[in-house]
């Protein structure tokens, strides 16, 4: 791993899933609200946010596409950071094998989490949220309470904050 500096420029990519259930819905919006106001505030250089689906299958047409190479690119880009890091991401990216009942062809889809939260310090991928170390699990909630507390100093933590969330 390249070592990053303080000068290195701050960048977040929150990954939320389109057609939510109310209850997720309102806490996607909540995180969403956090993050704009760090990039706002300018404690962050560049907030992107990417919408994706439930899944996606590696061995579609859709997969192939740029929209689907890039949600396939960042996931091992997450997951080898995991590795590296000695924590899990399956929790939240399960693979799931499916068989069709017409077809009878069998495939692999990958569900995707309600929202993912990824730091990146210049070019090196820096935190993934959520993660599970051990039987810790580390949440978008804590990643956000953590960056505020580094980047925007105590008056960010003293704002409203997330109740944590299952970012299945």
């Amino acid at each position: 791993m390249e070592t990053t500096t303080d000068t290195d420029p701050v960048r977040l990519e929150f990954y939320v899933r389109t057609l939510s259930p109310p209850g997720a819905r309102a806490r996607q919006e909540a995180v969403l609200e956090r993050l704009q106001r760090l990039a706002a505030d300018g404690h962050i250089d560049d907030l992107y946010v990417k919408v994706w689906g439930k899944q996606i299958d590696p061995t579609t047409r859709a997969a192939e596409t740029d929209q689907g190479q890039f949600i396939l690119n960042r996931i091992a880009e997450f997951k080898q950071w995991a590795l590296a890091e000695n924590t899990t991401l399956e929790s939240f990216y399960q693979t799931h094998e499916q068989s069709s009942s017409i077809t009878g062809e069998e495939h692999t889809s990958i569900v995707l989490p309600k929202m993912g939260l990824a730091e990146y310090h210049g070019s090196e991928l820096e935190q993934v949220a959520p993660c599970t170390t051990g039987e810790e699990t580390y949440s978008i909630v804590d990643h956000i309470d953590d960056l505020e507390r580094r980047l925007a100093g105590p008056s960010a933590t003293e704002q409203e904050t997330v109740s944590p969330v299952a970012e299945e």
